[in-house]
């Protein structure tokens, strides 16, 4: 009887698959587990010290372009905070930049404007079959390095000044004032997004519109406009001075990094328009030609009809363009950016030698923050799909 059942359990298709779950996560735990040993011995055996101690040692390590508070004075794991900080800007300004731009080339290519649709498609084509290192270097020394010297900059409303050493702009002394201006937009946008709801449940119940695109102007647009008017008329600027052959004061934008964020750019553009072309094609020619049958016209088509439902079938692929700007980010390191890989996996691993932990803390950080995307990006396709009984 006891064997009928057990036998019974085995066959069920189920209880299988678990068990070979279980077998592989297991065989995985114990091939980790070997590794883990033996490079351990080997490193006892080479004198090689291990552990997580020489983050508490003091760096030493000079960084050109920080975000943190980050010092030479500082300890490495200040070093690699200002390393994944730096990842953080680019790859955060890359995907929305990347984002705005492959949208308008994947419009532009569906155009029926011969010149405008081959010039994106000529483009899209081009970007998608060039590496991205040589993007990289393209910007830096076709682009950057071809500006002028900072004795002849070029200026931008005599406070900005843009040089092959970078992009040098005025820096406020006392930033307060531009926290209470990103708190006040904060609510304003907050305030836009409980009127909007209001309004859909009012409608819902009573079938009356209320004013949310007029609201959505004043606090969206207005507010922030009036904030950040306020907080810098209210704030003393360090404007940047030319003395002796460069300048000082202010806030330097190293070319390494407008290099790096052109190149991302630019490369992931050409994918995100693909992904948008193939999204509005695949929204039936019925739903435009019974909105054009309403009416609208071809931009109140493309911004009510045709985008909302390309979104469903744009949103996996874009994720995974997004996970690959993160990745890419690392190519930084062909022109010395200060991002986390060239920080931590190379200054910090020449000066230390700690050569598994500065892996494994590079890896955690990638995977961290690419799941992280990946959950928000599941999140926004699952509030935006279509429900269906």
């Amino acid at each position: 009887m006891r064997l009928t059942k057990a036998l019974a359990l085995i066959n069920d298709k189920r209880v299988r698959d678990w068990i070979y779950q279980l077998a592989l996560v297991a065989g995985l735990v114990v091939l980790t587990i070997y590794f883990v040993r033996n490079a351990s011995q080997n490193m006892v055996k080479a004198g090689i010290a291990s552990g997580f101690d020489f983050l508490w040692r003091t760096s030493g390590i000079d960084v050109p372009f920080v975000l943190t508070s980050y010092t030479q004075a500082d300890n490495i794991l200040s070093l690699f905070w200002a390393g994944v900080a730096n990842t953080m800007l680019v790859t955060v300004i890359a995907i929305v930049l990347a984002t705005l731009l492959g949208f308008v080339l994947g419009i532009a290519r569906l155009s029926s404007h011969w010149l405008l649709s081959t010039l994106a498609g000529a483009y899209i084509e081009f970007v998608r079959n060039i590496p991205l290192l040589f993007f990289v270097l393209f910007w830096y020394f076709g682009v950057i390095a071809a500006l002028p010297a900072p004795l002849d900059s070029l200026s931008v409303f005599g406070i900005a000044f843009l040089n092959n050493r970078g992009l040098t702009i005025p820096l406020p002394d006392a930033p307060a004032n531009f926290r209470w201006a990103v708190a006040a937009i904060l609510l304003a946008w907050l305030a836009q997004w409980l009127v909007a709801f209001w309004a859909r449940r009012r409608k819902e119940r009573t079938g009356r519109d209320a004013p949310v695109l007029a609201i959505g102007l004043v606090l969206v647009i207005l507010v922030p406009i009036l904030a950040i008017t306020w907080a810098s008329l209210a704030t003393r600027w360090d404007i940047p001075i030319l003395r002796g052959f460069n300048y000082r004061g202010g806030f330097v934008v190293i070319p390494e990094f407008v290099a790096l964020l052109a190149a991302l750019v630019t490369y992931t553009a050409g994918f995100i328009a693909e992904i948008v072309r193939g999204g509005i094609q695949a929204v039936p020619h019925g739903q435009t030609e019974a909105a054009s049958a309403l009416g609208l016209r071809r931009g109140q088509i493309l911004r009510f009809v045709t985008i909302p439902q390309a979104l469903r079938v744009m949103m996996p692929p874009m994720t995974n363009q997004y996970l690959n700007v993160l990745k890419n980010s690392s190519f930084g390191a062909a022109i010395a950016y200060p991002d986390v890989v060239s920080l931590f996996m190379g200054s910090a691993l020449n000066n230390t030698g700690q050569a598994i932990e500065i892996i494994a803390m590079t890896l955690a950080v990638y995977l961290v923050i690419g799941l992280a995307v990946s959950a928000l990006m599941n999140w926004y396709n699952a509030r935006i799909a279509l429900v269906t009984r």
